[in-house]
Parts: structure tokens; sequence; C-alpha cells
């Protein structure tokens, strides 16, 4: 696997990892997803400590990839829902 070092700022802290070269925008979108969401509970809470603060976004983050595992599970069945509802509208309305 092709690998390069980037170093990631996140908060107050230098990251330095070797990514595969092809998934280099991602850690760095990451990034930036952790600096915003730390920054804004720094401004809902100043009076949290460092670990307070890393701890609500990593419990935010854990919330969101849970939620998107659901809907990603979820989706099939709704598709295939939204597929029989509209045979049975289709059947419907050639009979009227």
């Amino acid at each position: 696997m092709d690998t390069q070092r980037i170093n990631l700022k996140i908060a107050a802290y230098t990251v330095p990892l070797d990514v595969p070269r092809d998934k280099e925008e991602i850690y760095r979108k990451a990034a930036v997803i952790l600096n915003e969401r730390y920054n804004l509970y720094l401004r809902q809470r100043p009076n949290a400590s460092v670990e307070q603060l890393w701890m609500y976004v990593a419990l935010e983050m854990a919330v969101n990839l849970n939620a998107d595992a659901r809907d990603k599970a979820i989706q099939p069945i709704e598709e295939k829902i939204n597929e029989i509802n509209n045979k049975v509208l289709l059947t419907l309305n050639e009979q009227h």
C-alpha cells in the first residue's frame, strides 16, 4: 500500500500520521470536522476541560456513526416499500 506522512492540526495538537495516498483527503476533511465540533463545544462550554470537550466531540461522532449505519441498513427496506407502494398505486389507478 502506498502511504504518505501527513501532519494534521487538531485543536492544539499536531498529529503525524502515515495514511494511504488515496485517503489523504478523507483524513484532512475529518480533521476539519473535528476542529469545527471541538470549537463549537469550546464556545458553548468555555469552562469545560479539554478532556470534557473531546468527550462531547467523541460522543457526537459516535452518535452520527450509529445513525449513519442504521440509515444504511434501513435504506434498502425503504426502497422496496416505495417500489411496492408505487406498484399498488399503479394497479389501483389502472382499475379506476
